[in-house]
């Protein structure tokens, strides 16, 4: 009978940590299958008062094993700067993450990641922060996230080395997730994310505060995702305020 309960609270815990799924514009720690791959794209369509910009990556991620990830971000970019229009691949991203801490328990689970970000200048110098700098670009960071059968949290706090640039970034990101569906399986959810960024950079003096709110359909192992993000408070250089941006995105695992 012990057998059979912690197999059935292993069940409904994979189930409902898959269910509440990703965060949208924020990270989770949460690694679920060694030798998996994912293929996802989130695509942004920012506005600023200086740009717009469309901003599409194609995200092929690989676990090789239950607690390490490696990626790679091939991202395409359309922007319009002052009446200048241009279609180019943007900086092409390298990803990887470890997972050094984890406590599971009873229909929860709480887990440490270390993170870096690797940023290749294969972008135009467009000074479009986070999408396009033409510079190489370091980050390193620690997520942590906790999950139960109700909720989910997620932190991060990282910075972001660019040795040639000004683009230097201390960042702060804070995740809330809340599924609307009871736990199920064959896994279907629907699930509401509030998620923040905030955003110091030394160099230039500037500060962000963003709020993003976003919805997300998981169903088996494809989740689609909606959100808009808009500033709650910014200090930049004038004509450089960012405005909203809209990110759709999809995934899927196999």
């Amino acid at each position: 009978m012990k057998t059979i309960y912690w197999c059935l609270c292993s069940l409904l815990l994979t189930t409902s940590l898959w269910s509440q799924g990703p965060p949208i514009t924020a990270d989770k720690p949460i690694m679920l299958g060694g030798g998996s791959f994912t293929v996802k794209t989130l695509t942004e369509i920012r506005r600023t008062e200086r740009m717009n910009a469309t901003y599409i990556p194609v995200m092929l991620h690989y676990l090789p094993t239950a607690n390490s990830l490696v990626a790679v971000h091939l991202p395409y970019l359309h922007y319009n700067i002052a009446g200048t229009e241009e279609d180019i691949l943007a900086d092409i991203k390298v990803l990887g993450k470890y997972q050094f801490y984890r406590k599971d328990g009873t229909g929860k689970t709480f887990r440490m990641v270390a993170k870096t970000l690797q940023s290749i200048p294969t972008g135009d110098k467009v000074d479009i922060i986070g999408l396009s700098t033409g510079f190489y670009e370091s980050y390193f960071g620690i997520v942590a996230g906790y999950e139960s059968l109700k909720y989910g949290i997620s932190t991060e706090m990282g910075y972001n080395l660019v040795p040639d640039g000004t683009q230097d970034e201390f960042r702060v990101k804070g995740g809330f997730g809340l599924p609307l569906l009871k736990p199920q399986y064959p896994n279907k959810q629907v699930n509401l994310f509030f998620e923040y960024t905030s955003s110091l950079f030394p160099e230039r003096d500037w500060y962000q505060l963003l709020y993003a709110q976003g919805v997300q359909y998981a169903r088996k192992n494809i989740t689609f995702d909606l959100a808009i993000q808009w500033p709650l408070t910014q200090d930049v250089d004038e004509g450089r305020e960012f405005l909203t941006s809209v990110f759709l995105g999809t995934r899927f695992t196999f």
